[in-house]
């Protein structure tokens, strides 16, 4: 990051916001030193508030904040406790910004400064900005699968080998230890595989396609895999045309979804989760094109309807935003990647989510005419 716009100059924590993961982070962040002063800000946080560190951090922070705010308190139980401490709908009313809730979390540093990020919740922004919102964390996860492809997976690629070499001269007692280490290197390169696939910017490579054959398959797969043990049924509409779209992404798409809808379907623990695919046809959709120049017909509809518990109301603002996730031990990557994909054949994607019924809705446009083989 630009430590001279964002950070002040001598800042007590500056050597530990070098990481470009700091500027990175799709989520608005900002340090407080031990004396109540702004120490550095993220892009994010720039962003949000409209203004530089330079507007921002005149006077100390605490006194920017109206009387028994609960980020005082947020502040004082993370240096207080030594840990991090989350607090949901939080108001935040700072610099002059309207008023607007998010969630905020305050973590502590070793040297007395705290870390607040906060989550905004989609309730402060109106659907212009939560797209922009999503198109900002897009092009962040961009550049950070680019960071990573380049300054991890080479050192990963030597510790595996080192591992490996450790563990065929180990002792039978430590060659667990050195398979644990190859183990857990895979992990990481699998999970940085998955970001990098965010720094791809080639267009997909489009034809007309059977959309029924892309489904067939991913239930197919669904079938033999996550949804094993579920209900999993169709309802298309066979008068469907082609549509115009890339048959691998379309795939990795739907599979996705299916994914997602077959753990919820799991989740509900009494051997009756259920999955249908829907098909239809809509008249008269048009979807903006990436720039928002230009309006383009999307007519072709699938839904990947599950009957799990739903998606949890505080995440639904920002469900398709990287490292947003309803799962314990997930990434967050998933539903951003599908975004993405679908923006990039001209499509849209959005669900709708209560207990017991959950859909997720794809648009896509058809291939033209000309397009279409006899």
């Amino acid at each position: 990051m630009n430590n001279q716009n964002r950070a002040t100059q001598g800042g007590p924590s500056l050597d530990l916001l070098k990481a470009s993961a700091f500027d990175a982070s799709p989520e608005p962040a900002l340090v407080i030193g031990p004396d109540g002063s702004l120490v550095a800000v993220n892009e994010a946080a720039e962003a949000l508030f409209g203004q530089g560190l330079g507007l921002l951090a005149r006077g100390r922070f605490g006194a920017a904040l109206p009387p028994g705010s609960a980020l005082v308190s947020l502040l004082e139980r993370a240096t207080e406790e030594g840990v991090r401490v989350r607090e949901r709908g939080v108001e935040i009313s700072l610099f002059g910004h309207p008023s607007f809730e998010a969630d905020g979390a305050a973590t502590p540093l070793a040297d007395g400064s705290v870390v607040l990020t906060l989550h905004v919740k989609g309730g402060a922004l109106g659907a212009a900005d939560r797209t922009g919102a999503e198109q900002a964390g897009l092009r962040t996860i961009v550049g950070l699968g680019h960071m990573l492809a380049h300054e991890i997976k080479n050192p990963l690629a030597g510790i595996r080998g080192a591992a490996q070499l450790l563990k065929t001269g180990a002792k039978a007692e430590d060659a667990p230890l050195a398979q644990l280490i190859v183990d857990e290197t895979d992990r990481i390169r699998r999970l940085v595989d998955r970001m990098e696939a965010f720094s791809d910017d080639a267009l997909p490579d489009c034809s007309p396609i059977n959309i029924h054959q892309v489904l067939d398959r991913v239930k197919a797969l669904a079938a033999n895999g996550v949804a094993d043990g579920l209900q999993l049924a169709d309802d298309y509409d066979p008068s469907l045309p082609p549509a115009f779209g890339d048959e691998d992404q379309l795939i990795q798409i739907f599979l996705n979804l299916v994914k997602n809808a077959a753990e919820a379907a799991h989740a509900r623990g009494d051997g009756r989760g259920a999955i249908t695919v829907h098909t239809g046809y809509r008249h008269g959709v048009k979807v903006r094109s990436a720039k928002g120049q230009t309006l383009r017909s999307a007519p072709l509809e699938i839904r990947v309807q599950d009957n799990g518990p739903g998606v949890p109301a505080h995440l639904r603002e920002s469900l398709f935003q990287p490292f947003v996730s309803t799962k314990t031990h997930g990434a967050g990557l998933g539903l951003a990647l599908v975004a993405k994909l679908v923006a990039g054949h001209g499509g849209l994607i959005d669900f709708e989510s209560e207990p017991g019924r959950t859909v997720f809705r794809v648009l896509l446009p058809i291939a033209s005419e000309e397009a279409v083989p006899a």
